[in-house]
C-alpha cells in the first residue's frame, strides 16, 4: 500500500507534460503578440497613408499646370530685314506653351548688356485668357516692375496697321522714355509687342519702333495659312525707313483713343 507522499509525487512524465504545456502556451502567446504587433502596425501604415492623402483632398486649388519653356530646337519663324550690313545680331529666343502658344522674342543690347529694345510675336495657343488686359505685363516686359501704371503715348501707323504706343505714368512730354508698344491681331490669333529705348527724342523713338515693325519678316509659317495671308499682305503696305519720322505715318499723343482690337 501506498504512502500519501508516494501518491502527489508527480511523475518524470506528467513534469515533461507539463513543460510542454507551458511551451506551448509560451509560444501561443508570442505568436498572439506577434500577430497583435503586425495588426497595429499594419493599421498605422494604412492611417499615415490616408494621412497623406488628405492635403491633396483638401486642397482646392487646381493643380499647378506646365507653364512657358524654352524651346531650344525649334527654328526662328521670324526676321528683321537689316539696314545695313553693321547691325548686331539680335538674341533670339523661342518659348512654347504646352498648350499650343508660341512666343518667338528678339532682343538687343547696348552698352554693358543693357536691353534697348525687344520684339515678341506671340501666337495664341488655348493658353490665351481672353480677359487678360492686352496691356497686362508690358510694364515688366519693358525692365519696369509689374506694378508700373502705363499711359498711352499715341499710336504709330505700320504695315500691321495702328499700333499702340505706351509709356510710364506721368511722364512728361518731350522726355524721351523708353516707348512700349502693342499690336494684337484676331484671326490668326497674334500679339505683336515689345519696347524700345532707341533714338534721343520722342519722335525717333516711335520712328524706330515703326521702322522695326515694318521690317518684321515672316521666314516659315509651318502650318498656319492664314499667318502667312497676314504677312503677305502686310507687305504690300510696307513703307520705307526714316529715323527723322514722317509727319504722314507718325500720329500724335492726341490721337491715343483706341478703339477695336489693336
Amino acid at each position: 500500500m501506498q504512502s500519501p507522499e508516494a501518491s502527489t509525487a508527480a511523475t518524470p512524465t506528467q513534469i515533461h507534460l507539463a513543460l510542454a504545456n507551458f511551451a506551448d502556451e509560451v509560444v501561443g502567446t508570442l505568436a498572439r503578440l506577434f500577430a497583435y504587433v503586425g495588426a497595429l502596425a499594419l493599421f498605422a501604415i494604412l492611417a499615415l497613408a490616408g494621412l497623406g492623402q488628405l492635403p491633396d483632398l483638401r486642397d482646392d486649388e487646381p493643380a499647378e499646370k506646365p507653364g512657358w519653356a524654352e524651346a531650344s530646337r525649334s527654328h526662328p519663324a521670324f526676321a528683321l530685314s537689316r539696314l545695313d550690313s553693321s547691325e548686331k545680331t539680335a538674341s533670339y529666343t523661342i518659348f512654347r506653351h504646352p498648350e499650343g502658344g508660341r512666343r518667338d522674342v528678339m532682343r538687343w543690347t547696348g552698352e554693358a548688356d543693357k536691353p534697348v529694345a525687344e520684339l515678341e510675336i506671340y501666337r495664341e495657343g488655348s493658353e490665351f485668357d481672353v480677359t487678360r488686359p492686352a496691356a497686362a505685363g508690358l510694364a515688366v516686359q519693358m525692365g519696369l516692375g509689374a506694378a508700373t501704371a502705363l499711359e498711352q503715348a499715341g499710336l504709330i501707323d505700320t504695315k500691321f496697321g495702328p499700333v499702340a504706343l505706351f509709356r510710364p505714368t506721368g511722364t512728361a512730354d518731350g522726355t524721351p522714355a523708353c516707348l512700349g508698344y502693342l499690336k494684337r491681331n484676331e484671326e490668326p490669333g497674334l500679339q505683336i509687342s515689345g519696347f524700345s529705348c532707341q533714338g534721343d527724342t520722342m519722335p525717333a523713338r516711335r520712328a524706330a519702333i515703326a521702322c522695326t515693325l515694318n521690317r518684321l519678316t515672316l521666314l516659315t509659317s509651318g502650318n498656319e495659312p492664314k499667318l502667312a495671308e497676314l504677312f503677305a499682305h502686310a507687305e504690300l503696305k510696307r513703307r520705307s525707313c526714316d529715323p527723322a519720322g514722317s509727319a504722314d505715318w507718325l500720329l500724335g499723343a492726341a490721337n491715343a483713343q483706341l478703339r477695336g482690337a489693336l
